[in-house]
């Protein structure tokens, strides 16, 4: 037992749970005798990445179609209930796999919850693992530069990024040309920037021409790279440093908190485990029942 649920997945778990034992809510869909509500829409976005939940949920027209497959979904299930389906010896352990995970992800919700360390402890420990390490938290030098492509090799896609160098330097707005016409689409909607970047994280060529940028606003020559032809432009630069506790704190503190949470998780797991006594025999005729079979000799 390795691998836990994230802590953020077993806490909607616990959320959704809790819910489950509230009064019934307003029906999302209604048939004769299936219901499908708010706690059956929340409690199946735990599939769903936590950062998507809200845009799927908001949406009434993906809430109508997801509600819509439950309601089959339910209905289906009542039907294999009438037609004894759940005495089915695989069918019937499928459930109690399933149902032992909902607990137990809660069960793993409510523990973290009440070990959790508390803010001067979860601190206090960060700042150790700050003052041992102070070379984890130290950051190369940086830049951060716009940039616009234009993409191919050929004489035609030359061209147009001298055109374009031609109206920079002429005080063409950077950020407008490279929304306008940057082949670097995720770039090219904010302007062409591409944040802050250390040493190494571009092809060479475009690294090589970033970094000997000195001012802010300067523009460089023509890089070419395997993606084509671009301009750059230097919007600022970080030195090498090392980052202040202040500005790691949080990180530390949630790393600390996690841990902890996991070491928790870790010995209760093990101590659940000494409990049980392994049936070798069982595993090894078991798992000799999906051992490849020995290939027919030829006749």
């Amino acid at each position: 037992m390795k691998r836990f649920p994230s802590r953020l997945c077993v806490g909607a778990v616990l959320s959704v749970l809790a819910l489950y034992a509230n009064a019934q809510e307003p029906a999302l869909i209604q048939g004769p005798n299936v219901t499908i509500d708010g706690s059956d829409m929340r409690a199946d976005s735990l599939r769903m990445p936590p950062e998507m939940r809200d845009s799927v949920l908001s949406r009434p027209q993906t809430v109508t179609q997801i509600a819509s497959n439950l309601y089959a979904r339910r209905a289906m299930a009542q039907r294999a209930e009438a037609s004894g389906l759940e005495k089915d010896s695989e069918v019937a352990a499928a459930l109690r796999i399933a149902r032992d995970k909902v607990l137990s992800d809660a069960y793993l919700a409510k523990m973290d919850k009440d070990k959790m360390l508390s803010d001067s402890v979860a601190e206090g420990i960060a700042r150790n693992i700050y003052k041992a390490k102070p070379e984890r938290f130290k950051t190369p030098e940086q830049v951060q530069v716009r940039h616009i492509l234009i993409a191919g090799s050929d004489a035609d896609a030359r061209a147009q990024i001298e055109k374009i160098r031609q109206e920079l330097k002429t005080g063409a707005d950077f950020a407008q040309l490279a929304k306008d016409r940057s082949a670097d689409k995720g770039s090219a909607a904010k302007g062409g920037d591409l944040g802050f970047f250390e040493a190494g994280k571009m092809v060479p060529e475009f690294d090589k021409a970033a970094f000997a940028l000195t001012k802010p606003g300067e523009l460089s020559d023509i890089v070419q790279s395997k993606f084509g032809y671009h301009i750059l432009q230097l919007q600022g630069r970080h030195p090498a440093r090392t980052r202040t506790f202040d500005e790691a704190k949080d990180e530390l503190v949630q790393e600390v908190r996690n841990n902890a949470q996991q070491e928790a998780r870790v010995a209760d797991a093990q101590a659940l485990q000494k409990e049980a006594k392994i049936n070798k025999e069982a595993i090894e005729a078991f798992a000799a029942g999906y051992a490849p079979k020995p290939a027919k000799a030829a006749p």
